[in-house]
């Protein structure tokens, strides 16, 4: 069984930083990929970081050069958030898909992936 547990997230200023932290616990699969997304009210579930077990990442075109996604040694994944918007605020969710990222080198829909975290909250005041 695989357990995926989020912490961080919270509340901040625009053009502030946070970071949430995803441990992957029980069962790993080698090659595995992680990602981030998020649902914003009203809004359908986005995609937003990956990274592979090759250590490639690939982000949305909105986050990118703000957001950094990185995985340690003891299998948690980090997304660090920088120069946050109004428009980042939802729930961020983490993810795992027990394959690699595919062969366009981006597992970007939330059906391709198979285990997820609890969600956590990001609320970014103007």
């Amino acid at each position: 069984q695989v357990q995926l547990v989020q912490s961080g997230g919270g509340l901040v200023q625009s053009g502030g930083s946070l970071r949430l932290s995803c441990l992957v616990s029980g069962r790993t699969f080698s090659g595995y990929t992680m990602g981030w997304f998020r649902e914003a009210p009203g809004k359908a579930r986005e995609f937003v970081a990956q990274f592979a077990g090759d250590g490639s990442t690939w982000y949305q075109d909105s986050v990118r050069g703000r957001f950094t996604i990185s995985r340690d040694v003891r299998n948690t994944v980090y997304l660090q958030m920088n120069s946050l918007k109004p428009d980042d605020t939802a729930v961020y969710y983490c993810a795992l898909r027990r394959l690699g990222p595919g062969p366009e080198n981006v597992a970007c829909r939330s059906r391709e992936y198979d285990y997820w975290g609890q969600g956590t909250q990001v609320t970014v005041s103007s």
